[in-house]
């Protein structure tokens, strides 16, 4: 398998994964990490499950108390966090596992955009023989 995984980048990783894990770098919890952003915990619940994401002047505030860029945060582009320490003592098994469940996540993420372009050109056949 490889070992070059970017963990954090576009294709293995969302935006909520690259927030849960530069808010424990930090060593902060989800209420302290709320309480200095100003918003509930919920909220940031929320954004650390992908459910929402922050506005700009949130996530400009989150990206600073995390000491990461913005772009990082959205894309895992730019300054970041690395990789997680503790991949490197786990069996050799398990990280071909997680590293080929990664994979699978990013090809699952392709097919998916791949679908919904296929629905609109789908829709717009359709639309084009009923109204034309």
């Amino acid at each position: 398998m490889n070992d070059e995984i970017d963990w954090y980048g576009p294709d293995a990783a969302t935006f909520g994964d690259r927030v849960s894990a530069a808010r424990e770098q930090a060593g902060l919890s989800q209420a302290e990490l709320a309480r200095r952003l100003g918003v509930r915990q919920s909220t940031l619940r929320g954004w650390e499950d992908d459910h929402s994401e922050p506005r700009a002047n949130r996530l400009s505030m989150l990206a600073g108390l995390l000491n990461v860029s913005m772009m990082w945060l959205i894309n895992g582009e730019g300054e970041g966090i690395g990789a997680p320490e503790d991949r490197q003592s786990m069996p050799e098994d398990i990280n071909d596992i997680l590293t080929e469940m990664r994979s699978l996540r990013s090809d699952l993420l392709k097919r998916a955009e791949n679908l919904g372009r296929l629905e609109k050109r789908l829709r717009r056949a359709l639309s084009d023989q009923v109204h034309g």
